[in-house]
């Protein structure tokens, strides 16, 4: 048995150039001219400056989930640790390419030239990546493995395009003089990004770098108390259960736009951030720890819109965790839903601003049916 785990090596990958608000429209097509409202509306809120798209001008694909997660992976080898060294590959995403195989064993045969290895594959929505990164650490502190790769990767522009809109589209504008597609559905549109953020778990720290000693990494469900919120290849009868797509006849999957992500606003200002504030009181309270205490905290933000709000629950909850000590990058780099944690990670490590001792608490919320994560860390 291993005693501590570390975080010694970060590598992420993100496709092409980084595309502008003006710019969307290019990539990921309009569906209407009505739909340009709900852009204004949501990039007015959101924040976010810039994103990454999988995707050339003309909307074709460049890389694929399972080709930027393997890219990733690849920036963290050299000479003293190649492929044939990976002990562990534990792989998470919210949008994988296929229903099976797994993704985790897609991006394995991707990377060629590597042994046949343990892969673990995590898919859901948000906090799949801090799923993963559990896993990653229980089997280096179990002594199972010495190189466990954790990786998060999406490709989420391959939902949000917009011909799968159209259908959609024709059908409101039948029904009814509506100025915009159904906020739940076109949200979301302007706030996704592509990318995929590679870690390496190993026991000891690493000798000639800054490491990231893993203290803890808690994560809870609370769908036994709240209905679903974020879904995708089904739909919500009367009585706000889910209904997957095997339960609807194949037109159905056309007409009610089954296989778009979609998300119940109302339910995710209700629940997202008070729940959060909730689980952090509790681990506080069981681990006798002080947020206010750590130096950096690094919330997974859907959209700027929730920063104020976090800071605002954080003072309910008695913790004081001021404006410096924050780590976002959701303007420069979009909502990578499961990357974005790591991505974060990834950015403080680059930027030079860490520095031996400091304490770092990621927060992962999910809306799926809200599931949460945290992490503390300490740079060493």
């Amino acid at each position: 048995m291993n005693e501590t785990v570390y975080i010694n090596r970060l590598s992420a990958f993100f496709p092409n150039r980084p595309v502008g608000n003006d710019e969307m429209e290019q990539y990921i097509g309009l569906v209407n001219e009505k739909s340009l409202l709900a852009k204004r509306l949501v990039l007015a809120k959101n924040g976010i400056r810039q994103r990454y798209y999988a995707l050339d001008r003309e909307g074709r694909v460049t890389h694929t989930n399972v080709v930027m997660a393997a890219n990733a992976v690849r920036g963290l080898l050299d000479a003293e640790l190649t492929l044939d060294g990976i002990d562990l590959l534990s792989c998470a995403t919210a949008s994988p390419e296929q229903i099976m195989p797994s993704h985790g064993v897609m991006v394995h045969g991707e990377l060629q030239g590597s042994r046949h290895t343990e892969v673990v594959s995590f898919a859901g929505s948000c906090c799949t990546g801090m799923q993963a990164l559990k896993y990653a650490c229980y089997a280096t502190l179990a002594g199972d493995v010495r190189n466990a790769v954790c990786v998060a990767s999406e490709r989420l522009s391959a939902w949000m395009m917009a011909r799968y809109f159209e259908r959609e589209s024709e059908l409101i504008n039948r029904l009814s003089d509506q100025p915009i597609l159904a906020f739940e559905k076109e949200f979301l549109r302007w706030m996704l990004s592509d990318g995929s953020v590679a870690l390496l778990l190993q026991a000891k720290p690493a000798e000639n770098a800054l490491s990231y000693r893993i203290e803890w990494i808690e994560l809870t469900s609370f769908a036994n108390e709240t209905e679903t919120c974020m879904y995708a290849g089904g739909d919500k009868d009367g009585h706000g259960n889910l209904r997957g797509w095997t339960q609807f006849a194949e037109q159905e999957w056309i007409d009610r736009s089954l296989f778009s992500l979609k998300q119940d606003t109302r339910m995710l200002e209700s629940h997202i951030v008070k729940l959060g504030g909730r689980f952090l009181r509790e681990i506080a309270g069981r681990r006798h720890f002080d947020p206010s205490s750590v130096d950096w905290f690094m919330p997974h933000l859907s959209s700027m819109y929730f920063g104020k709000k976090i800071e605002d629950e954080l003072k309910v909850c008695g913790y004081d965790i001021p404006a410096e000590k924050w780590f976002v990058n959701l303007p420069e780099i979009g909502n990578v839903a499961s990357v974005s944690a790591f991505a974060m990670l990834d950015g403080l490590h680059r930027s030079g601003r860490a520095k031996k001792g400091d304490r770092i608490l990621l927060m992962v919320p999910e809306s799926a049916r809200f599931s949460y994560a945290y992490a503390l860390l300490t740079v060493c």
